[in-house]
């Protein structure tokens, strides 16, 4: 295990978008009662009333993207496929320590890059928590955030996100407003508290990060 039980979740939040980690949210809240994998039966239609997504062309794509990123596996059945109410599909779901191990054995990252360099001890789990929930973040600003959480300049952080130093100061001030506070100093303190333990999920079975609108700015 590279971090924490809530680093993991929060982790494992960053890897899926805010609809495949909606439907992650919901599969786990409806079959599981711990962090280990467990199976489930449930309607598409049962699944757009726990995630709200509210089409099954999106509860669908999300699901592709949960097994492609092997957070789950589906065993889908003929009532599914139409869009009925009736048998629903069983899925297998897996807890986050248990997704990243299968990444790793398949070749790929148990999660973005970029936020690898948190994943080790329990220094960022405040951190990793607080961008993933209660803040309304998008993902570059959670992206920014953490380095800003590393001590990373303006200039370094837009290295390494291959962004330009003008637009890491926009989702600076972004992140300013929204956790705030007016000081770089105010920001770290508050995203490396570890009082007032938070959770993952917004309350609505939703990430708390979404798309970022901004996040082809750069050169």
């Amino acid at each position: 295990m590279e971090t924490t039980s809530q680093g993991a979740i929060a982790l494992l939040a960053l890897s899926h978008s805010p609809v495949e980690q909606a439907l992650y949210e919901a599969l786990r809240t409806a079959t599981c009662v711990d962090n280990t994998s467990c199976v489930g039966s449930l309607s598409l239609r049962r699944l757009l009333e726990l995630t709200g997504l509210g089409s099954y062309t999106t509860l669908r794509r999300a699901r592709s993207g949960l097994v492609a990123k092997l957070s789950i596996d589906c065993k889908r059945t003929a009532s599914d496929e139409a869009g009925e109410e009736g048998p629903g599909s069983f899925y297998l779901v897996y807890g986050p320590e248990e997704i990243f191990e299968r990444r790793r054995a398949a070749g790929i990252d148990p999660y973005p890059k970029e936020y690898q360099s948190h994943a080790r001890g329990e220094g960022f789990v405040p951190a990793l928590e607080r961008v993933v929930n209660g803040y309304d973040l998008s993902r570059r600003e959670a992206q920014v955030a953490l380095c800003c959480a590393e001590g990373l300049t303006n200039a370094e952080i837009g290295d390494r996100l291959c962004i330009t130093e003008q637009t890491v100061k926009f989702h600076m001030r972004h992140l300013f407003i929204k956790f705030g506070v007016r000081r770089r100093g105010e920001l770290i303190s508050k995203l490396l508290r570890h009082e007032e333990r938070v959770g993952v999920s917004n309350g609505n079975g939703h990430g708390g990060w979404r798309p970022d609108p901004y996040e082809r700015q750069g050169p």
